[in-house]
């Protein structure tokens, strides 16, 4: 058992590295137009090492996002053959894995899922306060019932 708990921190230190190596190659070496401002997510090594999946997200400021993703993605897909030889030689290893790279769309798919939430949860909450019904007065209390007054009169 513990030979695979030093494979997986072998393969989380590796992936580690390729993260912070091609993100630094994309930050300030790359200079292809056609990559917009993103940073590297994440760096999914395979099991056998011979492949990773590299996930990009995109700057969500761009006008168009698709666009922008669709056209950062083939930069980096162009600037593939530079970057494994560029990690090859800072790293110093024999063999660098062949890069893929994907579009990491979490960070929007997170901000949608959070805003249909506040929007369920201002929905839940008009429901239950029916308009006018046990509004607080001014002193913050509920207005005490009214007493009708009996009327005293001969028995």
């Amino acid at each position: 058992m513990p030979e695979h708990r030093a494979r997986k921190h072998h393969q989380d230190r590796v992936a580690e590295a390729l993260r912070e190596e091609i993100g630094a190659m994309i930050e300030g070496e790359l200079s292809d137009p056609r990559i917009d401002f993103c940073h590297v997510s994440e760096v999914a090594l395979n099991p056998g090492g011979k492949s990773v999946r590299v996930y990009v997200a995109v700057d969500s400021n761009a006008k168009d996002i698709a666009q922008a993703e669709s056209d950062t993605i083939a930069g980096l897909e162009a600037a593939k053959g530079y970057i494994r030889h560029e990690l090859k030689e800072r790293m110093g290893v024999r063999n660098v894995p062949d890069l893929s790279f994907l579009p990491d769309r979490s960070g929007r798919f997170q901000a949608r899922i959070e805003e249909l939430m506040s929007r369920s949860r201002k929905h839940a909450h008009a429901r239950e306060k029916p308009a006018g019904a046990g509004t607080p007065t001014a002193a913050g209390r509920q207005p005490a019932p009214q007493r009708q007054e009996q009327e005293a009169g001969p028995k």
